[in-house]
């Protein structure tokens, strides 16, 4: 009977181990952030630092400039009809036109890149 207890309780602690691992090995498998939303985020700082006083980023009503939600669902600028890509607004970014100004001296290739994540996420 002693012996029956000693191979229960060891059963028992056992069982309880792999209980335990569960969780852990859940923690293991469990995805990483996405990498893309740390640069989501800092997109909107650079935007509420420097393209919010032109730009609305909750609506697509005008200000100075455009309201740029749903502006990836539109697929074409509102001002020029043109196809919108990362690249066409990176340019669009960096050179603005005749009533944007450009902003390739004012942030950087990374800033840019940032500010266009964010924008797609609108």
């Amino acid at each position: 009977m002693k012996r029956l207890g000693k191979s229960a309780l060891i059963a028992a602690g056992f069982m309880g181990l792999l209980g335990a691992g569960a969780p852990l090995a859940q923690m293991a498998t469990t995805k990483t952030a996405d990498p893309n939303a740390a640069a989501v985020a800092r997109g909107k700082t650079v935007f509420q630092q420097k393209c919010s006083v032109c730009h609305f980023d909750n609506s697509e009503q005008k200000k100075i400039g455009p309201g740029l939600k749903g502006l990836s669902k539109r697929g074409t600028f509102s001002v020029n009809g043109n196809k919108i890509t990362d690249e066409s607004l990176k340019a669009w970014i960096e050179n603005g036109d005749q009533l944007m100004p450009p902003f390739k001296d004012v942030l950087d290739a990374g800033q840019i890149k940032d500010v266009i994540a964010y924008v797609k996420t609108l």
